[in-house]
């Protein structure tokens, strides 16, 4: 089982693996903080969580492929 992260972070670097991207993450302590929300990263390489602020940006170098 992974670690458990706290929803502290206000910047958070995914990868593609990552990807379709939600908020909040699985792996997150608090993962029932708010409703799920897609957020779109493919475009900008960076999405903003509209309930809780929380950053996403796509880590450098990162291929994405096969998403929508």
């Amino acid at each position: 089982m992974s670690e458990l992260k706290e929803n502290t972070q206000r910047v958070i670097e995914v990868g593609a693996a990552d990807l379709p991207l939600h908020c909040p993450m699985p792996d997150m302590m608090k993962w029932n903080a708010h409703p799920r929300v897609f957020l779109p990263i493919d475009r900008t390489g960076e999405a903003l969580c509209p309930y809780c602020g929380t950053q996403y940006r796509l880590k450098a170098g990162e291929v994405i492929s096969g998403h929508h």
